[in-house]
């Protein structure tokens, strides 16, 4: 890396931080004026409301991260370009290509940030989060319960019933379990609660009945327990977790918005391998549109290069009317992206990936079309 590379990505760095910071006060000011009411009624100390929203922090920062990358890009060519240090380095023989590769570095190491930001450390945060608030409640109902839980495991031939389940901590209340045994009996386990200890689900209370091998309406007594750990049961809390989420996300069609990650996405469609077309269409865009989020930081560089180094005594709001229009414009790509995918009118690959090829091509097009 040469003097000039190092130049530019210190030129980058500050006016980024100081886009990551306001953006991040701007998302947090705005939950919290949301959230106020129910806070409130929460009961929660200011210290506790603090503790939620640092667990918050990674959820914001993917969404924030490319928007500030991209502003501060803006800012940072606007700058160079406004005391001609642009066309002093292309007189000095670099390409705008040339140019662009230490940006190029910092959006792909971003990429690789947001990927790692929305897949492993967003999800367990927000659960961190709703743990924080759980304590201080104030109000009768859990936001981690789930009444008259229903999951299948279409692949293994278990239905699981409950009356109610709690998301966060897995325990189960009144289970209910249809399964078949080595045998190929259909047995029923009845329990009063069970929970999740050591990687294996133990009922308490536990009773057996298998169904009559004639067809008759009654069932047969197999066991009773007062501990029944059941080994052969492989679903996790993590599996009924996302069951749950993603279920609920099917019944809605809801494909605005992408962020579930990509284990829970394929751990649902590992669970269900027969799904009817249209819930395939909509699992399949939302696994590519997953894959395809974390791109947008390079797409922000190639998009940004031609805008902020174009030549001339522009005012600095030009930049930012410019990263305005190129950020509401890709909102509208990959909202139309996803809905097209969703309804299986593009295969779901292109459906996710279409604004990053779009505007990518577009940036390394005016890139190259620079004078």
């Amino acid at each position: 890396m040469c003097l000039l590379d190092r130049y530019l990505l210190r030129g980058l760095l500050g006016p980024w931080a100081a886009c990551l910071a306001g953006f991040l006060i701007f998302w947090v000011t705005a939950d919290l004026l949301e959230r106020m009411e129910d806070l409130q009624a929460r009961g929660l100390p200011w210290s506790r409301v603090a503790l939620y929203y640092l667990w918050r922090v990674p959820e914001f920062l993917g969404v924030v991260l490319p928007l500030a990358l991209l502003l501060a890009l803006l800012y940072a060519l606007h700058r160079h370009s406004r005391h001609h240090e642009i066309t002093a380095m292309r007189a000095a023989g670099w390409s705008l290509w040339r140019i662009a590769a230490p940006y190029l570095l910092v959006g792909t190491i971003s990429s690789a940030g947001l990927w790692v930001l929305n897949e492993q450390l967003a999800p367990e945060a927000a659960t961190k989060a709703e743990q924080v608030l759980r304590p201080g409640s104030g109000q009768q109902t859990d936001p981690g319960l789930v009444r008259n839980f229903g999951f299948m495991n279409r692949r293994a031939q278990r239905s699981w019933h409950m009356d109610a389940y709690h998301l966060l901590t897995g325990e189960m209340t009144a289970p209910q379990v249809d399964y078949r045994t080595a045998e190929g009996t259909r047995r029923w386990l009845f329990a009063t609660r069970a929970v999740y200890t050591n990687g294996v689900w133990v009922f308490y209370e536990a009773r057996e009945y298998d169904s009559d091998p004639r067809g008759e309406p009654w069932l047969t007594p197999v066991r009773r327990a007062p501990v029944l750990p059941m080994p052969e049961f492989n679903e996790t809390p993590e599996m009924l977790r996302s069951a749950h989420v993603v279920s609920g996300r099917l019944q809605r069609r809801v494909a605005r918005k992408l962020d579930l990650p990509i284990r829970t996405l394929r751990e649902y469609e590992r669970l269900h391998p027969d799904l009817p077309a249209e819930e395939r269409a909509w699992l399949e865009t939302q696994l590519h549109g997953r894959w395809a989020l974390p791109a947008t930081c390079v797409v922000v560089v190639l998009i940004a290069m031609p805008f902020g180094a174009a030549p001339g005594r522009r005012n600095v709001f030009h930049g930012v009317a410019g990263s305005i229009f190129v950020t509401f414009a890709y909102f509208v790509a990959q909202q139309l992206g996803l809905a097209l995918g969703t309804g299986g009118h593009l295969p779901p690959w292109l459906a996710a990936w279409m604004p990053n090829l779009l505007f990518a091509a577009t940036g390394a097009w005016m890139i190259w079309r620079f004078r």
